[in-house]
């Protein structure tokens, strides 16, 4: 909604012009032994949009560890919106005693106002390694929302 000449400036529509940034950090580390993802501790943010068509940028940065004897195996990170997985996936292949930080970027927009919730998710590709970690050191989600006026 377009602001038209003449018409009054609220409060409440200023506010949604300057973008609003969260971000959160893990509280403990992800083990993954297998292919199944799993939600990484603390790496989630409930936010509340305002108006339909709320846009975000997202990045996340995933610290990933492995301690395994395979050869070679593939850490992967996510991102979900209110349980539904965003495209883009964050990927890289590790060998035996590895330690990486993977980044990923997602932007979309939320159609509907009202309560969000942003996480992050961490499994292996292959199912036969173990030894992986999403470490808590440096795993972090960023979002920022810009809301329309």
């Amino acid at each position: 909604m377009a602001l038209l000449a003449g018409e009054r400036l609220t409060a409440a529509r200023v506010n949604r012009l300057q973008p609003k940034p969260y971000i959160a950090a893990a509280t403990s580390a992800l083990s993954v032994a297998n292919s199944t993802y799993a939600d990484i501790p603390g790496c989630s943010i409930t936010l509340t949009t305002e108006t339909d068509n709320a846009t975000y940028v997202a990045s996340a940065v995933f610290d990933a560890s492995v301690t395994t004897t395979s050869t070679t195996i593939l850490m992967v990170g996510r991102m979900q919106i209110d349980s539904v997985t965003d495209s883009g996936i964050a990927v890289y292949g590790m060998d035996t005693a590895d330690r990486a930080c993977i980044k990923m970027m997602w932007q979309g927009t939320i159609t509907s106002a009202g309560s969000h919730t942003f996480k992050l998710q961490g499994a292996l590709t292959n199912t036969l390694a173990s030894g992986g970690t999403f470490l808590q050191d440096d795993t972090k989600l960023q979002v920022n929302i810009y809301e329309v006026v």
